[in-house]
């Protein structure tokens, strides 16, 4: 006989775990299923101070088993499809698994097949990414002797699209510590148009790209890695300009431009899972489709999303998490309890920790709109303008978020 969960939930992130948390918090008697096979959870975005030499690794990884809430069941196995029609999900080794509620949560994943030449070059040698090995990010950094350091990002969506920017502030901070600064060309290569899209924030960072001296060159789509001869090749994008020109040495190859690197540090080409792409549940591009104010799907009313799996247009961030779930359960026990939709809404609120220095850090929140939107309990830490650098936002990226994570977020309570 197959098992069956009043609530089911795929992937055991930070959207999956604060979901079933919360569900229990509200009512302990729920049947709480949660379909993850990894057994350490991470509190990835301090791996941007791990590659920075300024975190300890260890410290972002606990046991999988001590973050599933207790009154909920770990099925520790592989999703690996849908029966939307007969509220199935399919697994690896434990059979189908029946739901009255679905949420789909299990993150996105890298797909080296986008950008050939990285997958065999990264964290290898001086090819690093704090998505994947921030430790080895840390080795480069010390080991790096002047050159052409660059910085890029495919042009999939990825994690926290700031990310590959942060690293680069304080990896140039680091150069300056070190004393090859003065040897060193740092580049920033995107295949966006801006440094960021929130006016009062893309003002700030212009300013530290100034006061850093960086090469910012938009619309440079990364199209493959030559890992052996350190060059990054790029396609131009019909926005492709350039600002705070850098002579670096540069290959063509038909429509190609070569970038020659000493050391380079990017995001994985990313996708959502091939069990999701793959469903009936999947929009076209192959995300899972739902209302980007609801977060429920449009055929199936018993399917939700959040996360990154979902398909709708805001950042991939935990901060977005944290204001989807709310989204999610309050629509659920409505539809539990009186079969009509909850009255909150999700406006795409996210916000980006944009570590600026070592001891320095801009807040970026924001919605669909780009729209800044600064919370205002800020006011509480003193700081007037989170669009700007302070130290006290320093303290909240190295302190104070990673306690609010583990002790709050994940036990379901607010935040």
């Amino acid at each position: 006989m197959k098992s069956h969960y009043e609530i089911l939930v795929i992937g055991g992130g930070t959207g999956g775990i604060m979901t079933a948390a919360r569900f229990l918090q509200e009512d302990k008697s729920l049947k709480v299923g949660i379909i993850e096979p990894s057994d350490t959870h991470y509190y990835q975005p301090a791996w941007t101070l791990v590659g920075a030499g300024t975190y300890d690794y260890k410290k972002t990884a606990r046991p999988m088993a001590s973050v599933i809430p207790k009154r909920a069941t770990w099925i520790r196995d592989y999703a690996t499809g849908f029966k939307p029609g007969e509220n199935i999900v399919t697994t690896q080794s434990s059979g189908d698994i029946s739901y009255d509620y679905l949420v789909v949560a299990p993150g996105l994943a890298y797909d080296w097949s986008l950008v050939p030449g990285l997958g065999e070059a990264m964290d290898k040698g001086v090819v690093c990414s704090n998505y994947t090995d921030p430790e080895h990010t840390w080795e480069v950094l010390k080991k790096f002797k002047g050159g052409t350091a660059l910085f890029t990002q495919p042009a999939t969506t990825i994690k926290c699209g700031g990310a590959p920017q942060k690293i680069m502030y304080l990896a140039e901070s680091y150069f300056r510590r070190a004393g090859v600064r003065d040897k060193t060309t740092v580049v920033f290569a995107t295949p966006g148009t801006t440094i960021f899209g929130v006016p009062e924030v893309k003002k700030t960072l212009l300013e530290i790209v100034d006061r850093k001296d960086i090469n910012l060159r938009f619309g440079y789509k990364l199209e493959k890695v030559d890992g052996p001869n350190q060059i990054a090749w790029y396609s131009f994008m019909d926005h492709e300009h350039e600002y705070n020109h850098k002579d670096i040495k540069l290959e063509k190859d038909g429509n190609l431009t070569g970038v020659h690197y000493d050391l380079l540090h990017t995001a994985p080409p990313s996708a959502a899972p091939k069990f999701i792409q793959e469903s009936p549940l999947a929009n076209e591009a192959g995300w899972l489709d739902v209302d980007k104010h609801t977060l429920q799907h449009p055929k199936y009313s018993n399917v939700f999303a959040l996360g990154d799996v979902a398909g709708i247009p805001a950042a991939k961030t935990g901060a977005a998490i944290r204001k989807q779930v709310p989204v999610v359960i309050g629509n659920i026990l409505q539809l539990r309890s009186n079969n009509i939709l909850g009255s909150k809404t999700y406006h795409g609120y996210s916000s980006c920790p944009i570590v600026s220095d070592y001891g320095k850090m801009v807040l970026a929140e924001f919605d669909y709109d780009n729209k800044f939107t600064p919370d205002p309990k800020l006011k509480m830490m003193l700081i007037g303008d989170s669009s700007k650098e302070h130290w006290r936002l320093w303290m909240l990226k190295k302190y104070g978020l990673p306690y609010l994570y583990w002790n709050k977020m994940l036990k379901g309570k607010d935040v």
